[in-house]
């Protein structure tokens, strides 16, 4: 008897020899794998003993539905409700219960402040064009301007929400309203062919700045991609471009616009440009306001035609995603 059991242990070692060089791991984890298959009938992480949660089943639910109704609530302010209740309150006890409900702290995406007016212009656009073939897509010469700042990004705000759950929900998100140092503004504008030229504003920008910045880099640009007289600026509807004297400077250089709906950087496919630039920039580390000026110009001038290629692509995708918000941001 006790030689036939050597036998079956033998031929079990063999077994797992091979299926451990066959999956790449170690033996000891083949064998204990298959022991617990053979007790539990499951291959998956079981329930170990420790030490009981010292927050009740109670209390759990009650933090849950805190940072489900409002994301934006601070641990801080979740200590002080939880010891309201006749629970614990440390940190490390209410951070766990919450992580055990698979949610966790992030900084809230910032997007613009939607009104009904902006949400039905919006979605009249977006089921007004996602038939518009490739061609005409890559017709439409995009123009945006942005402010850079010296040290990145600051202002950021955490909530607490589950793994790329930020949309469709308004609670994760931080309204934004365009423009509020050590930071520049810059106007820039691209195409299917890649990108056109970046201009740095010196000082504020008003009408007449914003016409000079048109005269001087989107003839430039659309003759540098050889566009066709059928191309169409598309710009966004602050006073700027929609002044009276922008329009009849527009008008009179026979340039054509794109109509478009106010507070919608998110269909504006420039915007991923805008992420790359300050990305690059700021891995440069810039020192000073003028070095900021040149490293985005030269980041600029680096970003490859074909991300604008497939920049332009993704149009069709962010109209239709404006069509399934309905009435609120969408992820872009």
């Amino acid at each position: 008897m006790k030689s036939k059991e050597l036998s079956v242990d033998f031929r079990d070692r063999e077994g797992y020899r091979k299926i451990s060089a066959a999956l790449k791991v170690p033996m000891s984890t083949v064998a204990s794998t298959i022991r617990k298959w053979k007790k539990f009938e499951t291959t998956r992480t079981l329930p170990r003993a420790g030490r009981p949660s010292k927050l009740s089943d109670r209390g759990r639910r009650a933090l849950v539905r805190e940072v489900t109704k409002n994301p934006m609530v601070t641990l801080s302010e979740l200590q002080m409700s939880s010891g309201e209740r006749g629970e614990p309150s440390r940190r490390t006890i209410i951070s766990a219960a919450i992580h055990q409900s698979g949610l966790y702290g992030r900084v809230a995406r910032r997007k613009p402040l939607l009104s009904k007016r902006h949400m039905a212009a919006r979605l009249e656009f977006a089921k007004r064009h996602p038939k518009d073939s490739q061609t005409m897509r890559n017709k439409i010469f995009w123009s945006d301007e942005t402010k850079i700042e010296l040290f990145g990004v600051n202002g950021r705000r955490r909530i607490w929400r589950k793994p790329g759950q930020y949309h469709p929900y308004k609670k994760n998100i931080i309204p934004t309203v365009k423009y509020g140092d050590g930071s520049v503004m810059v106007w820039g504008c691209f195409a299917a062919s890649g990108p056109g030229r970046l201009a740095v504003i010196d000082g504020t920008m008003n009408s007449t700045v914003y016409q000079k910045i048109l005269k001087e880099n989107v003839r430039p640009s659309v003759h540098q991609f050889k566009l066709k007289r059928s191309w169409v600026l598309q710009q966004d509807n602050d006073p700027k471009p929609t002044s009276k004297s922008t329009s009849e400077w527009l008008m009179k250089n026979k340039m054509k616009t794109l109509e478009w709906p106010s507070q919608s950087p998110d269909l504006n496919p420039i915007e991923m440009l805008w992420h790359d630039l300050k990305k690059a920039v700021h891995a440069r580390k810039p020192s000073n306001k003028a070095e900021l000026q040149q490293f985005c110009k030269d980041e600029w001038a680096k970003i490859p035609p074909e991300r604008c290629k497939r920049l332009i692509a993704s149009y069709h995708k962010r109209l239709i995603a404006v069509i399934a918000a309905k009435d609120g941001p969408t992820s872009y």
